[in-house]
């Protein structure tokens, strides 16, 4: 589901609200993958390098737990 999520967000160049919320869910619920983990890892630093837009107010920071194991 990440990676249909992150592969969206790549090919439209915008995170939506409603996409980063199924993340944090995926995420929360811990029914992912280690590929899923590489593909967020990758969305994370593309939204940071500016290539994917949040539609999230940038005053709220995007935090992905899950990454801190990988990073």
């Amino acid at each position: 589901m990440i990676r249909a999520l992150v592969e969206s967000a790549f090919e439209t160049g915008c995170l939506s609200v409603e996409s980063e919320g199924l993340i944090h869910q995926v995420l929360a619920t811990r029914c992912y993958q280690s590929e899923d983990l590489a593909a967020l890892s990758a969305l994370y630093d593309a939204v940071r390098n500016g290539d994917i837009k949040r539609e999230a107010s940038p005053n709220r920071p995007m935090e992905f737990p899950a990454l801190n194991k990988i990073h």
